[in-house]
């Protein structure tokens, strides 16, 4: 971890929405956090023109891409030369300076390019050469995901950045490997790299891939067509090319006698950071966000705090966002939101929802249903699928999430979308079921 100068940290602000009002004697305080870091420059810099940077200022970065070579790749064969095809053009995307490797992964990790415990340093050389390399690439073995994820750790440690990512694609279940192994293999992960991760095709396990990103703050998403790989390939790398701080937390603060009932990302994806936690002294906690570049995010915090009398008012939190370091001191990105608790007798003050947690707890329950309803609906439960699907088209609709309703509808028919009514369809294509299983965390903004 390392410091960074003001002249290469975006700039951080926090603003903190919600109804401080609390009837005599409750205790349950809801606030959205807008984070948003702005000012860094890189993000679009990164598309246009990806191989330059400022002088003087070489990228502090590193990425490690794997790719799955298990024998399933070859099936249909054009699978494997897609995923060539991809990673040639993550590949020249990468800036020049930037630390990068190329792993293939079967039952066992193997180095592709440049080999020998490295990693190669951009440039027009390194790019053409890791190109090269990729015609080497062959599919046969089997899947363990775990064994990837160390080698991409051991790599990108070995370089002296604050920007590690990794890029990860399989077409299959991890099957020769324990959950355990895996498991383990991740915690061993988190908060060491971030990665992104893909399903190709069809016959990955939704659960797996969105796990994998979850532990390591990535994002998950399907390639049902192999031949959209290489411009999802390529726009992922831009993003973490884009990235310039690395290891930001949410450092929330709380008085004596507050409790911390949840933390979570609720835009631009639903994620769970309550057991995240790690303690930052005397009624502090640091919930993980992983890297930024210029981008906004959204959190739900909710706190229990101790009952009062009318009139009254207290601090429930105070949020800001640091970077903590190896020598257990942090650097401050000067950015603080105030959650605030006052009790009123004023019922309509009180029993107010503010729009945007309201929005963003449909957001959460919207996601919770079509995970629930999926689920069911593979264990042959259709009433309960039915039920929990219309929940989510009522949600969806609610909430303007349209690209959540697109989804649904190819797995519902929907008779009526304000009341929730649908009919599960008889038959569902396996990439629209996956397609939404692995999207449903995806949140729309409020309207402000």
């Amino acid at each position: 971890m390392a410091n960074f100068s003001k002249s290469n940290v975006p700039q951080f602000s926090v603003d903190v929405y919600q109804n401080e009002y609390l009837p005599e004697g409750g205790r349950e305080v809801n606030a959205i956090v807008t984070v948003s870091a702005t000012g860094g420059g890189t993000v679009g810099s990164a598309v246009a023109a990806p191989h330059l940077y400022t002088a003087g200022q070489a990228p502090d970065a590193a990425v490690a891409i794997m790719v799955d070579c298990s024998g399933s790749m070859d099936y249909p064969p054009a699978k494997m030369r897609n995923a060539r095809d991809a990673t040639a053009a993550a590949i020249d995307t990468v800036r020049d300076g930037v630390h990068f490797a190329v792993i293939g992964g079967t039952h066992v990790a193997k180095e592709v390019y440049p080999g020998n415990g490295r990693l190669a340093v951009a440039d027009a050389s390194t790019r053409e050469q890791a190109k090269q390399a990729l015609r080497r690439l062959s599919a046969g073995g089997g899947t363990a995901i775990g064994t990837w994820l160390r080698l991409a750790d051991r790599l990108l440690s070995s370089a002296e950045v604050s920007i590690r990512h990794g890029i990860l694609l399989t077409d299959g279940r991890n099957e020769h490997e324990s959950p355990e192994d895996l498991r383990a293999a991740l915690d061993s992960c988190a908060g060491r790299f971030t990665c992104d991760a893909r399903g190709v095709g069809t016959d990955w396990e939704v659960k797996e891939v969105t796990g994998i990103a979850s532990a390591l703050l990535g994002t998950a998403d399907i390639v049902a067509d192999p031949a959209a790989l290489s411009a999802d390939f390529t726009h992922m790398m831009e993003t973490a090319m884009g990235k310039e701080v690395a290891d930001v937390a949410l450092r929330v603060w709380t008085p004596v006698g507050t409790e911390i009932r949840f933390v979570k990302q609720v835009a631009p994806t639903v994620e769970e950071l309550t057991d995240r936690r790690t303690e930052a002294g005397p009624r502090a906690g640091d919930y993980p966000t992983g890297s930024w570049g210029d981008e906004s995010r959204d959190y739900h915090v909710c706190v229990r705090v101790p009952t009062a009398g009318v009139g009254q008012e207290m601090l429930a939190a105070r949020v800001s966002l640091v970077i903590p370091q190896s020598d257990g001191s942090v650097q401050n990105l000067g950015a603080q939101g105030l959650v605030r608790a006052v009790w009123t007798d004023d019922m309509a003050a009180s029993t107010s929802i503010n729009p945007q947690v309201a929005h963003y707890t449909g957001q959460a329950e919207l996601a919770q249903v079509i995970q629930q309803g999926l689920d069911l609906r593979k264990a042959g439960d259709v009433d309960g699928a039915t039920a929990k699907l219309g929940r989510a088209v009522q949600l969806a609709g609610s909430s303007g999430n349209a690209d959540t309703a697109k989804l649904l509808a190819k797995v519902v028919d929907v008779v009526d979308v304000a009341a929730g009514t649908v009919r599960l369809k008889a038959r569902v294509a396996e990439a629209d079921e996956m397609t939404l299983e692995t999207r449903s965390t995806k949140t729309v903004r409020v309207k402000k």
